[in-house]
């Protein structure tokens, strides 16, 4: 889905920038975990070297969820099969290679369909995206419009507008990033999105119902473990961490199954629809997810699930880059803080 932001038209900015943005943080209810599923060893690593740049997840029974948010309630306990997973997010130059080779065009390149906005003046059916736009002073965090604008000519190789580039950036995660986009290039490079349960199995790296990827240090503790928002959010950003934005894959210590970024940095499509009830009703073994997509903040518009925060993580606002806490996006829109990684199945025995 495009948007148009930057138009003359009131009733458009409304209509189009709204449906778009699928930033908001949801909340719904709550149970206690199944405690009933007995654990089980990890597999085995399947023999043969390791795809390049992926490290092994050892399938396994581990709790999901976090108590914290109701849509990731309630907590309950899965078992996935052992996969691969890349080590870390996608890169400027990972998919700068797959456009080449192939001549995709992303969602965010292509024009805006006419017949999904009938009434819109051509104009405010150019290409471009969603870029976070911080204002200039204190604002009130009910209303996520605030501080982020639908820019035109915004895409991957510009991902803050037009003036801007990936020039020196290509160890840097690819962003404006829509989840066809990232199906795309992981069929592309063999590979596939993680389901959500694969994606969290992989982020708690064995650790068992910790509260952050690494463990229980808060963040910052003994140094920063994670690139998310120090300050005053959406205003002030201290970068205590070292960065403003996105950083190089890799810029901070992995988690221990040896996975890069999976707090903060920037979102991680999934496989799977969004639902906020999704956990009341999950399968425990190598859950798919619902089949339809339902958020009842915008129950219009097709969700697909995010994992892993990013660098505007903030414990004010969005604490969501834990390993149990859900996002969820506009399935055709992306933003300068969402990209993705990818898994791979092991050979059939």
């Amino acid at each position: 889905m495009k948007i148009a932001v930057q138009t003359t038209s009131a009733s458009a900015f409304s209509c189009l920038f709204i449906a778009a943005l699928a930033i908001a943080c949801v909340f719904s209810a709550a149970c206690i975990a199944d405690d009933t599923a007995a654990s089980v060893p990890a597999t085995d690593q399947p023999r043969g070297e390791a795809p390049a740049g992926m490290v092994w997840i050892p399938g396994g029974w581990f709790t999901m969820g976090d108590e914290a948010f109701p849509d990731a309630r309630p907590l309950h306990r899965v078992y996935v099969d052992g996969y691969w997973m890349d080590t870390h997010e996608v890169t400027n130059e990972e998919f700068a290679r797959f456009v080449k080779e192939t001549g995709y065009v992303t969602v965010a390149e292509r024009p805006i369909d006419p017949a999904k906005f009938p009434g819109v003046p051509a104009e405010n059916l150019e290409p471009g995206s969603i870029v976070f736009a911080p204002p200039s002073g204190p604002v009130p965090l009910d209303n996520h419009l605030r501080w982020w604008s639908w820019v035109k000519k915004t895409d991957w190789q510009h991902p803050e507008g037009p003036h801007s580039d990936i020039k020196d950036r290509e160890k840097h995660p690819v962003v404006q990033i829509a989840w066809e986009d990232a199906v795309a290039y992981a069929t592309w490079a063999g590979k596939r999105l993680p389901t959500e349960a694969e994606w969290e199995r992989a982020a708690r790296g064995g650790l068992e119902s910790k509260t952050y990827v690494w463990g229980e240090d808060e963040p910052g503790a003994g140094g920063w473990q994670a690139n998310i928002w120090q300050g005053r959010f959406p205003v002030e950003n201290t970068r205590d961490d070292g960065y403003v934005a996105a950083a190089p894959v890799g810029s901070f210590a992995p988690n221990a199954y040896g996975l890069f970024d999976m707090s903060g940095n920037v979102w991680e499509w999934c496989a799977d629809w969004y639902q906020a009830d999704t956990y009341a009703n999950s399968e425990s073994r190598n859950p798919l997810g619902p089949s339809t997509s339902h958020d009842p903040q915008e129950p219009g518009i097709p969700k697909r699930v995010q994992r892993g925060g990013s660098f505007l993580c903030h414990d004010g606002y969005c604490r969501r880059y834990v390993p149990g806490g859900r996002g969820k996006g506009d399935i055709e829109s992306g933003t300068n803080h969402i990209g993705f990684r990818c898994v791979m199945d092991p050979p059939s025995e």
